[in-house]
């Protein structure tokens, strides 16, 4: 895992946002429909972060510290725009677990939070799926609202725990994230 700092890696991995979002739909499954998330990742002012494997891009994502959510209470660490590469197994989703907890715990936050499309109840496809998967990998689901980016989410929480030893496995080169704008429609 590391800050992506380069325009090359910022448009890489607004690519692969862009491939995410055409898999997405190709299979009817939601998009975002308020913000241009490749856009965001372009942008100079974020600070996203990659995990990368032999040098391949395989996820994506915008760290950042206490974002104004409007739901959770307290400090915590926020996966914004949190893409894999499509075709990858969800192996990928739980490094980014393990790794994302550690991370939390190590800036002293007590939770990770994130948001991932819900335009259906959730406990209907294919949104019971997703979150049957996150909830395997320890994510509790907080119910559902608007999220960060206007659409409609489902909220999730991870408890920050240290993991000794996990740096044998994913090596972190992370940039302690910024806190958040307030402004819900700035990158």
């Amino acid at each position: 895992m590391r800050t992506l700092r380069t325009d090359a890696e910022r448009e890489e991995a607004a690519a692969l946002v862009e491939d995410r979002q055409r898999w997405l739909t190709l299979r009817g499954l939601p998009v975002p429909a308020q913000t241009d998330v490749p856009a965001l990742f372009r942008d100079p002012q974020t600070r996203p972060a990659g995990m990368f494997e032999d040098g391949k891009l395989l996820a994506c994502m915008i760290p950042e510290r206490d974002p104004a959510l409007g739901w959770g209470e307290g400090p915590c660490l926020f996966l914004r725009c949190f893409h894999t590469l499509p075709g990858q197994s969800d192996d990928i989703t739980r490094l980014i677990t393990l790794w994302a907890s550690d991370f939390a715990a190590r800036l002293a936050l007590p939770l990770v939070r994130a948001e991932t499309l819900a335009r259906h109840a959730l406990d209907a496809q294919p949104t019971a799926t997703l979150l049957r998967r996150l909830t395997d990998l320890g994510w509790d689901a907080q119910g559902t609202g608007t999220g960060r980016e206007g659409d409609r989410v489902a909220r999730l929480q991870l408890a920050a725990e240290r993991r000794s030893g996990l740096s044998a496995l994913i090596g972190c080169r992370v940039d302690e994230p910024q806190a958040a704008s307030d402004d819900r429609g700035s990158a």
